[in-house]
């Protein structure tokens, strides 16, 4: 095989796949039958809701949980009953779990003495462990001396220290207030590229599953509901529930779907894909759709306005409009008006039962 040969052939392995993967704890089923395959260097969510199977499916590939029936495999190794510290993984989760006593250089470089890695070399890789994660010039503090988000890469820095084939991450961001995690987001995606390691992300939150991924699962009741791209999740999703779950959507089914969409079924629209027009402005394009109605409510949410719509089909449609020329003041007099709502037919997406 020559090099690029090679090289696509890497591009194209399988640092995780789970097959028929369950998990009972006595009477109560966690994960109902999961297979997936992540792929190497990739930044994958498993994305769900509480209690829907994506930290116990974590659990399984760390090798803190024994999945009750399936298979487990890293980078084409079978792992399924192997102890944590003979996989290629390391976890980081919510808590950092440092320690207070040690200084950020001795907290990172701490699995790698464990490992009897030789002082010398064990400074140096911490060192640049922490360049990798920004935390140049911060090894001789304590973590008590870090804000939440420098904490958070120092755990991170210790996690990668030891270059483990695969990252996992349960909900690590989740104690950061919303300025911090938003910007631990996209340093975290920029980390990611910059060392190639598969990162394996679970989340509750839409927004952070979009924002970094390059894939998605959506768990729901132990099961995946879609698997695909940030994209293809939020314009096409496959199921009533990742629709509704991931970002905000409306859904259109039975009578009302029938007559504003045309045709059976149930359909998906999301809200910042309808504009909100007066009732006799608007003559529809061939290619556009349309429906009246009553605003019912309005919620101005400073940089974008939503809009409540009951529909004179039937059933109700939520719009959302950027605020671009649009006060408080004026939001107020929406209340109430007749409106046409409009968007291209092409944003009405039909959703399997």
């Amino acid at each position: 095989m020559d090099a690029t040969a090679q090289g696509n052939a890497t591009a194209q392995g399988m640092a995780i796949r789970l097959e028929g993967l369950r998990k009972s704890f006595g009477d109560t089923t966690a994960v109902a039958g999961v297979d997936l395959d992540i792929r190497d260097g990739e930044f994958f969510s498993m994305l769900g809701p509480s209690g829907s199977g994506k930290t116990t499916v974590l659990r399984m590939i760390a090798g803190f949980e024994t999945p009750t029936e399936g298979r487990i495999e890293l980078a084409g190794r079978e792992v399924t009953r192997l102890a944590p510290f003979e996989r290629e993984v390391h976890t980081v989760f919510q808590d950092y779990a440092l320690f207070p006593h040690m200084t950020v250089e001795q907290n990172v470089a701490y699995p790698l003495k464990i490992r009897k890695v030789p002082k010398a070399e064990r400074l140096v890789r911490a060192r640049k462990a922490l360049a990798e994660v920004r935390l140049d010039g911060y090894g001789k503090r304590r973590p008590a001396q870090l804000s939440g988000g420098q904490r958070q890469r120092v755990a991170l820095a210790r996690a990668l220290v030891g270059r483990p084939r695969v990252l996992l991450l349960d909900e690590p961001l989740g104690a950061l207030d919303l300025r911090l995690r938003e910007q631990m987001q996209v340093e975290l995606k920029a980390i990611q590229r910059e060392v190639g390691i598969t990162f394996v992300f679970v989340t509750h939150d839409q927004e952070e599953a979009l924002t970094m991924s390059d894939r998605i699962a959506v768990f729901h009741q132990g099961r995946i509901e879609q698997v695909g791209t940030p994209a293809e999740i939020y314009e096409r999703p496959a199921t009533g529930f990742v629709a509704s779950f991931v970002g905000t959507s409306n859904l259109l089914d039975g009578e009302s779907a029938q007559r504003v969409v045309g045709a059976p079924g149930t359909y998906s629209i999301r809200p910042e894909k309808i504009r909100v027009l007066k009732e006799a402005d608007g003559a529809d394009e061939p290619e556009h759709s349309s429906a009246t109605g009553t605003v019912a409510e309005v919620v101005y949410l400073g940089d974008a306005t939503r809009f409540h719509v009951d529909l004179d089909a039937g059933g109700s449609l939520t719009a959302l409009q950027q605020n671009l020329d649009t006060s408080a003041e004026d939001v107020a007099a929406y209340r109430g008006a007749r409106v046409r709502l409009q968007w291209h037919r092409r944003h009405a997406v039909h959703v399997p039962n």
